[in-house]
Parts: C-alpha cells; sequence; structure tokens
C-alpha cells in the first residue's frame, strides 16, 4: 500500500490531468484569488474558465492551472486563447486583469496571450509576481507604456510582449532581467530607444524578436563593437522595419557563428545580398522577402550545408534557374523550403532537377520569367508538398505529376499550359489546386472521378464549359471554389446547390450560366462570399446564409423585391452589389444592422419610392449607387451620418429638393459625386465647396438656379495637377483563409466603382481609370450670373460643362493656367465679349463648344484651335475670324450685318455656290437623259432592265407569301 501511495506521488501530474491522484491539494487562499480573477474576465465562449469552480474545488484540477506536486501552490496560469479556423470559432478573454493574482507567490509561469484585453495597460503589479519565470502577454490589446516595474522580475527566462499597441521611455530596466533567454518586443515603438545597446548584457539571450518596431535606418557604428561572444544569440527577427543601410549588417554579422535563424524580410535594405550570409555556417532558416535586393545569389551560399528554408520572396533578382540550384546543392540534403516567387529568375524547367533535394517539401518560382515547356522530368521529389510555378511563361502540356506523390498545393496560374485528368489523377493527397488564369481547356471527361479531395479550387478564365463541370461533384470538402469566366453556358444542376456544406467562397461570375436560385439559406451555412455576376440567372433572389460579408448578383435578370434581403443586413455584410438587374418595388428599410457595409450597387434597376431612412446606419458605408432607378423624394438628412462616404451616385431617378447643405460639412471624403438627371432644384451651397477630394462633381440636366459659387476654387484634388492612382478603389473588410503548408493566408477585398461621365460629348462608364479623371459637369440647369473668374485655379481639371444654363459676363480670363483642360463647353449661355488668347495655349485641349452665345471680336489663332472647325463657334454673331469668315480689318470678305433675328447669316452661301448648285444638276440631268434620247439601242436596254426587276420583285413577294400561307395552314 505505502508502494503505491509512493508511486503515485512520485508520478502524478503537476498538471492535475483528469485522472491524475492528488495528495495535495491548492491551498484556499489561492483558489479564492483565481476565482475573483475570475469575475472580472469575460469568457467570450464559455470554454476558457468553464471547469473554474463549477463542481471541481480543487483548483489545481482547472483548465490552464498547474500546481506543485510537493506544495500544491499554484505555478502556471496559461489563458491563452486560440482561433479554430477549421470551424471559424474564436476562444478568447477580455475584461480585466485582476490584482488578485497577487495572491499567487509561487507563480512561475504566466500566459495571457492571444486574448483581448482591450484600451488597458499591461498592470504594474505584475511586476511583484518576483517568481516569474515566464511571462507572455503577447497579441492582446494593450496599450499605453510598458511599465518599468517588469525589471523587477529578475527570474524571468521569457518575456513576451509583441504585437499590442505600446510603446516605451526607456529600456534600461531590461539590462536587469540577467537570466532572459527569450525576448520578444515585436511591435512595440523603439524608433528613438537604444535597444540593441540595452542587450549587451543579457549575456543568455538566445531568441530575440524586433519586428514591426519602426527601428531606424540607420544604426550607430560603434553597434559593432559589443562584445558578442558573449551572447548566445541563435534566433532573430528584425522583419517589418525600416533597415536602409549596411550599418545593421555590421551588428547583425557579429553573431555569425551562433545564428541558426534570420528573418530580415520587409526593410528596405537594396543592393546585392550580402557574402557574409553564406559565412553563417550554422543557419537552419533565412528570410530576406520584400527587403529591394537586385542582382545574382551569392556564391557564398554554396556554404549552407545546414540551411532547412531559404525565403527570397518578392525582391528584384535574377539569375538561370539551373545555376541557383547548383549554387545551392551544398543543402540538397536539409533544404526543405525554398520560395523564390516574385523575382526575375529565368531559363527553363527543362534543365533544372529537384531530384538530388531529397528534403525539399515546399518549392515556390512563382511570378518569374521561367519559359519554356514543363519537363516529363522536372525531378522526383517524393518530398515535395507544396509547389508554385504560376505567373511564368510556361508552355506545352503538362505531364503526369505523379513523381510528386505527396503534392498538396499545386499553383500553375497564369502560364499557357494544357491539362488533363492524366496529370493530375495519381495526386491523391491534392488539397489545393490553382489552374487560373491558363490559356488552356481543361480535357476532363464528363464521367471523371479525381481521387483527391480538394480544399481550394481556382479555375477562373479556364475553358470547363459547355457544360457543367460533373466532377466537381466529388469534392464534398470544397471549402473555395472560383470558376469564373469558364465559358460555361448550361443551366446550374441542382446538385450544385449542396454539394459542399464547407464551402466558404464561391465565384462562378463571368459565364453563361441560367436557372433560378433555390433556398441556400440552409445549404450553404458557412458560405461568406458569393459572386454570381454577369450570368442569367433570373427570379426572385432566394434566402441566403446570414453571415455573408460579400454578396454579388451584378448582371444578371433576377426581378421582384429584395425584401428576402434583409436577412443578410447584419454585421458580417460588408460588399452588396445587386446593380443591372430587372429588381422593383421598394428598397427596403432595413439596414439598421448594416453597420460594416462599405460598399452598396443598386444601380440601373427599376426600384421605387424613397430611399430608406435606416441608411444612416452605415457608418462604414464607403459606396452608395443608386443610379439609374425610379426614386423619389429628397434626398434624406440622415445621410450625413455616412461620413464614410467616397462615391454617391444617385443620378437618373426622379429625386427632387434642395441640394443639401450637410453634404460638404458632413461627406467630406467624396471623391465622386454624381446628381444628373434628376428634379434638384435651389442654389448651390458654399458649402459644396468643402469637398476637398472631390473628383467629379456632376450636377448636370436638374432645376439649379443661382450662382456659382466662387469658392469653387477650392476644390484641392482638382488644383493638383497630378492623380495619385489611376484607379480610386475602395477596400472593405472580405478577408478568406486558406491554409499553404501550417500558415493560413487571407485575400482581402478591392472594390473599384464606375461613374457615368459626359466626357468629349457622350455619356460613358468610367472605373479603372476613373482617378484619372477631374470634372465638373453643371450643364443644362437655370443657373445665372458670372463665370467666377476664380475657376481658373483649378489646374487640375480636365472638364468643365457649363452649357446650357444663362450664364452672362465674359470668358474666363486667365484660362491658360488651366493647362490640364481637355474638354471645355460653355455653349448656349449668354455669355459675351471676346475669346481670350489664352485658350490657344491649352495644348491638351481636344473638345471646345462655344456657340449659341454672344462672344465678339476675333477668334485667337493657334495650332491646336485651329484644329476645331466652324460649329465651335456657330451663333455668336459678333466673331469672326478662321474658321468663321474674316474680319474687316484683314480685308477680304466683309462681315455679315445681323438679320431681323438677331443672328448671321450662313456666310458660306454665297451667290457661287447657287451657281455651282445649278451646273451641276443640270450637266448631271442631262449627261443621264440625253444619251437615251439620242440612241435607241440604250433607251431599249434601259427600259428592258426595268421590266426586269420589276418582274423578279413580283415573282420574290408571289413565292414568299404562298410559302407563309402554307405554313399556317399546316
Amino acid at each position: 500500500m505505502l508502494f503505491v501511495a509512493f508511486t503515485c506521488l512520485l508520478f502524478s501530474s503537476s498538471s492535475g490531468g483528469a485522472g491524475a491522484v492528488k495528495l495535495i491539494r491548492c491551498k484556499d487562499n489561492e483558489r479564492q484569488a483565481l476565482l475573483n480573477f475570475k469575475k472580472e474576465i469575460v469568457d467570450h465562449k464559455g470554454r476558457l474558465l468553464s471547469s473554474w469552480g463549477s463542481q471541481e474545488e480543487d483548483c489545481c484540477k482547472w483548465r490552464g492551472i498547474r500546481c506543485s506536486n510537493t506544495t500544491g501552490h499554484v505555478i502556471l496560469l496559461d489563458l491563452h486563447g486560440w482561433d479554430d479556423y477549421a470551424t471559424g470559432n474564436s476562444f478568447s478573454l477580455s475584461g480585466k486583469v485582476s490584482p488578485s493574482l497577487l495572491e499567487l507567490n509561487h507563480l512561475k509561469y504566466l500566459d495571457l496571450s492571444y486574448n483581448e484585453f482591450q484600451s488597458i495597460p499591461i498592470p504594474e503589479f505584475i511586476g511583484s509576481l518576483s517568481k516569474l519565470q515566464h511571462l507572455n502577454l503577447s497579441n492582446n490589446l494593450f496599450v499605453g507604456r510598458v511599465p518599468h516595474q517588469l525589471g523587477n522580475l529578475t527570474n524571468l527566462h521569457s518575456l513576451h510582449l509583441g504585437f499590442n499597441f505600446l510603446t516605451v521611455e526607456n529600456l534600461e530596466w531590461l539590462s536587469d532581467l540577467r537570466l532572459l533567454r527569450h525576448l520578444d518586443l515585436s511591435s512595440i515603438y523603439l524608433h528613438k530607444v537604444d535597444l540593441l545597446q540595452s542587450i549587451d548584457r543579457l549575456s543568455f539571450l538566445s531568441s530575440l524578436h524586433l519586428s514591426e518596431c519602426n527601428l531606424p535606418g540607420i544604426i550607430s557604428p560603434s553597434l559593432h563593437l559589443i562584445n558578442s561572444s558573449s551572447i548566445p544569440l541563435s534566433i532573430i527577427d528584425l522583419s517589418y522595419n525600416s533597415f536602409t543601410n549596411s550599418s545593421i549588417y555590421n551588428w547583425l554579422f557579429n553573431f555569425s557563428s551562433s545564428l541558426v535563424d534570420v528573418d530580415m524580410s520587409d526593410n528596405p535594405l537594396g543592393g546585392s545580398i550580402p557574402d557574409a550570409f553564406g559565412n553563417m555556417m550554422s543557419l537552419k532558416s533565412l528570410r530576406l522577402s520584400n527587403c529591394a535586393f537586385e542582382g545574382e545569389i551569392p556564391k557564398s551560399f554554396m556554404n549552407l550545408s545546414r540551411i532547412r528554408s531559404l525565403d527570397l520572396y518578392s525582391n528584384n533578382l535574377t539569375g538561370q534557374l539551373p545555376e541557383l540550384f547548383q549554387t545551392l546543392f551544398a543543402s540538397k540534403n536539409s533544404l526543405e523550403i525554398l520560395e523564390l516567387s516574385w523575382n526575375k529568375f529565368s531559363g527553363s524547367l527543362s534543365n533544372s532537377d529537384l531530384t538530388s533535394f531529397s528534403s525539399l517539401r515546399q518549392l515556390g518560382i512563382g511570378n518569374n520569367k521561367l519559359n519554356g515547356p514543363f519537363p516529363k522530368r522536372f525531378g522526383q521529389s517524393s518530398t515535395l508538398e507544396y509547389l508554385d510555378l504560376s505567373g511564368n511563361e510556361l508552355n506545352g502540356s503538362l505531364p503526369d505529376l505523379a513523381s510528386f506523390p505527396l503534392l498538396r498545393y499545386l499553383y500553375l496560374s497564369k502560364n499557357s499550359l494544357k491539362v488533363g485528368p492524366e496529370s493530375i489523377r495519381k495526386l491523391s493527397k491534392l488539397k489545393t489546386l490553382d489552374l487560373s488564369f491558363n490559356l488552356l481547356t481543361l480535357e476532363f471527361s464528363s464521367d471523371w472521378t479525381p481521387h483527391f479531395q480538394l480544399d481550394y479550387i481556382a479555375l477562373s478564365n479556364c475553358k470547363l464549359g459547355p457544360h457543367f463541370p460533373k466532377w466537381i461533384r466529388s469534392q464534398s470538402n470544397i471549402s473555395f471554389l472560383d470558376m469564373s469566366s469558364a465559358e460555361i453556358s448550361d443551366t446550374a444542376p441542382n446538385w450544385f446547390w449542396d454539394f459542399s456544406p464547407k464551402l466558404k467562397y464561391l465565384n462562378i461570375s463571368y459565364n453563361q450560366i441560367q436557372g433560378m436560385l433555390p433556398d441556400l439559406s440552409h445549404k450553404f451555412i458557412k458560405l461568406d462570399r458569393i459572386d454570381l455576376s454577369s450570368n442569367r440567372f433570373k427570379g426572385l433572389i432566394p434566402l441566403l446564409p446570414h453571415n455573408m460579408s460579400s454578396l454579388t448578383l451584378s448582371n444578371n435578370m433576377f426581378s421582384g423585391s429584395i425584401t428576402s434581403l434583409c436577412t443578410v443586413v447584419t454585421k458580417f455584410l460588408s460588399f452588396l452589389d445587386l446593380s443591372d438587374n430587372l429588381l422593383s418595388g421598394e428598397v427596403p428599410d432595413c439596414w439598421i444592422n448594416g453597420n460594416n457595409l462599405v460598399i452598396l450597387d443598386l444601380a440601373n434597376n427599376n426600384f421605387s419610392w424613397k430611399i430608406p431612412a435606416s441608411f444612416s446606419f452605415l457608418h462604414h458605408l464607403k459606396l452608395l449607387n443608386l443610379r439609374n432607378n425610379s426614386l423619389i423624394g429628397e434626398l434624406p438628412s440622415s445621410l450625413k451620418n455616412c461620413s464614410s462616404l467616397r462615391v454617391i451616385d444617385v443620378s437618373e431617378n426622379k429625386l427632387s429638393g434642395k441640394l443639401p447643405a450637410w453634404i460638404g460639412t458632413d461627406l467630406t471624403l467624396l471623391a465622386v459625386l454624381s446628381f444628373r438627371r434628376n428634379d434638384f432644384h435651389g442654389s448651390i451651397p458654399p458649402s459644396m465647396c468643402l469637398l476637398n477630394l472631390t473628383q467629379v462633381l456632376d450636377l448636370s440636366q436638374n432645376k439649379i438656379s443661382g450662382n456659382i459659387p466662387q469658392c469653387f476654387k477650392k476644390f484641392y484634388s482638382l488644383i493638383q495637377t497630378k492623380s495619385s492612382s489611376t484607379i480610386i478603389s475602395i477596400g472593405f473588410s472580405n478577408d478568406i483563409g486558406y491554409f499553404v503548408g501550417n500558415q493560413i493566408y487571407f485575400q482581402s477585398g478591392k472594390y473599384v466603382p464606375s461613374a457615368l461621365v459626359q466626357w468629349k460629348g457622350k455619356v460613358s462608364k468610367y472605373g479603372t481609370t476613373l482617378g484619372l479623371l477631374k470634372c465638373i459637369d453643371l450643364s443644362s440647369n437655370k443657373l445665372v450670373g458670372q463665370i467666377p473668374q476664380e475657376l481658373a485655379s483649378l489646374v487640375g481639371l480636365r472638364s468643365l460643362n457649363l452649357s446650357r444654363n444663362n450664364l452672362t459676363g465674359h470668358f474666363i480670363q486667365n484660362i491658360s493656367q488651366m493647362k490640364e483642360l481637355e474638354i471645355l463647353d460653355l455653349s448656349r449661355n449668354i455669355l459675351s465679349g471676346a475669346i481670350p488668347i489664352g485658350l490657344g495655349r491649352l495644348n491638351s485641349l481636344s473638345v471646345l463648344d462655344l456657340s449659341s452665345n454672344k462672344f465678339s471680336g476675333k477668334i485667337p489663332r493657334s495650332t491646336q484651335l485651329d484644329t476645331f472647325n466652324a460649329s465651335v463657334y456657330v451663333g455668336n454673331d459678333k466673331l469672326c475670324g478662321l474658321p468663321l469668315p474674316l474680319c474687316p480689318e484683314d480685308g477680304s470678305t466683309s462681315f455679315p450685318p445681323p438679320n431681323d433675328h438677331g443672328k448671321a447669316e450662313d456666310t458660306f452661301v454665297t451667290t457661287g455656290f447657287y451657281v455651282s448648285v445649278v451646273l451641276g444638276f443640270t450637266i448631271g440631268f442631262w449627261g443621264f437623259i440625253g444619251p437615251l434620247l439620242l440612241r435607241s439601242s440604250w433607251k431599249f436596254a434601259y427600259f428592258k432592265l426595268l421590266d426586269q426587276i420589276q418582274d423578279w420583285i413580283y415573282v420574290t413577294i408571289a413565292v414568299n407569301t404562298a410559302r407563309v400561307q402554307r405554313k399556317f395552314r399546316g
């Protein structure tokens, strides 16, 4: 019996496992301290603290607690949160870290990482837990300064404070942590802190993580004098900083003999990769991605015989691929990960053999300049799991990839490959297949059933059609499916809407798929993004999963009401595009829960009645497009709550009322504002001049009256002569995760808005080039008064249309300043005076219309103005000079007096014109009739031809009439 008791005591788990026999229970005061700690905590899923104090009295058996198996004191508290990407669940804590933890005097291990203790500082009392050896507060939302009291934790072996919102005044306290082995200060602002000098006293430090610390580009030259031999640094992470010069190398290469893992990625280092990296003989992992390196890989890399992971992603490196493999030949037995994507490597795969690299698991050479066919023997790597050759110039047929039996991730997009089932039929472990944007036809037979179960399929711009690919049905584990632009012109089969309960992303846009959508609310319960745009779907929009973040149904034939979508307008929805359909009825007033909606496009439908008041709850809305519907009423003042708007287009409706003043005061981020073709009236409010970012202002075809505000000169974006981008893009929360190896990657949404703009005489739709347009269109209104001379200060303006108003006064005198102007339309006003000489200095001007005004004097001459014809100036009685008749002072034709109606006569219809008409008619008539009268043979042939034509017409009509009659009788 004593033996059994001794054995249990010796082997009892200090963590209090489920089946462990505990001879010593936790202390009552420590148990109460933990319960007090729990009172201040919010356990969002009720899972991390569910066992605390429920039915188990012994706190040593609670989740996340470990006690000493000799004293019973709590020595470990591990309550880190985590994300379960497989289920989409997140387990975390929030609230307040209670000082009751001070009762845990024997605590050695404290881990509160990956939680949400947001907007609170790190408690200073933690510095009093003097026996702590491990402290992890990383990946929380702590704010404020790092408490210097942490310097009292002299027994610390590891300190993790990374990825919070913290700052430091100094790090002098850090040097007191003499036993420290692992230090993570990632994302803490250290720009003005002499950190690297502070670690000189940490003689046991082996791991240092300083990612995203805003460390300065220039490092003190004295750093290379640090006695690095006393610091056994083996892991260093300096990624995402601002290092630009070689001084960081002087410090880094002091540790060449001990370094095992180096991460310098995402620093603008530039130049060539230093040879000294090849002298790190113990190196196992080197990450130099996105560092602006150029040139070839150093020959010294031949020394890296222990390297397991080499990441040179996204640089400007060059060289031939076969030579690169030769340089890395010494690592043939150790290299597991080689990432070379997004560089400028060239050559053919035919001379590149992977056979020697016996441990290679991941190979990325995507987006380089590789060319030629995919060789039948690219190597026989039984270990390869990940292969990325996308974005190259590979051609020919993809051979059988049976030599890669463990392949799980295959990326071959943006090449010119032909793929058949024989290429991938033996890849039974394949999980990701990306063949998109290839000039290929997927030659899969209708009865082909693959041996793999994919999670991710990307076949965009591959020719899958015309029939719906049946083999997709067998892929029941799919979470990501993209078959857009695949030339499918078939009816979506019933099984397609229920084939994979795990589906999160579905894109079958830009095909000719037809049919009606079933109720999807209980079919794709995990569906996050769906894009069915540019197909031929029709009928009512059905019920959809309520947790969607993006829904695109544009350019189909959906009809009827959209009230079914009210269940989709939740906190998850960020993108909704229903444009270019046949939808009708009222826009439902159910937007109260759509606070995270960023894009709302309902353009080109048949919606009627008023704009819903609940749009006011769309606080994050950046685009609102209601163009070309039948909406009535005034623009609701509640829209001023949508202060994030960048594009608002309510053109081509029946909206009325005055232009709201709050547009200029509350929607200050607007880049595009289009109210064209409505019934707005009243004057333009001066507050509209506060729209500093506006590039397109279209108020045309309304009933707006009053003067043009002089403050238009304040449009900041129209003063700038250069556009920051050709595209006005709008980002939105639209993330989809997918696995590569042990990592999860995300795709963020980008939306490029479009606008109908009258440009060079016609209304056109602009999207990707919208950022280049800078225009003001106030045409077809009832504006009066003079054109503000201050408009000349809008030197970045490219189009100005003030036509069809009642404007008076003179031309813009300093118009020569508007050198970017391409279009100027002032026609059909009552403008007078001379045309300024400066108009001829606008070398970009390609469209000009000054017709139907009262301009006078001589038209200026210039190379640009001489390209315009007389229609540009017609209807100005007192204008003269080319291309109109010359002015009296120039001699030649006299200036024509005005007629009784006050309009200039047509100066081109002269006496010579009438003489020419008479002569032409006489010669033409008698040239044809004369020979018929004089020669009988010609007359006979002519009338015979007429008879034949008449007979042919009669017979043709009679025959076709008889056919139609027989058809109806039958």
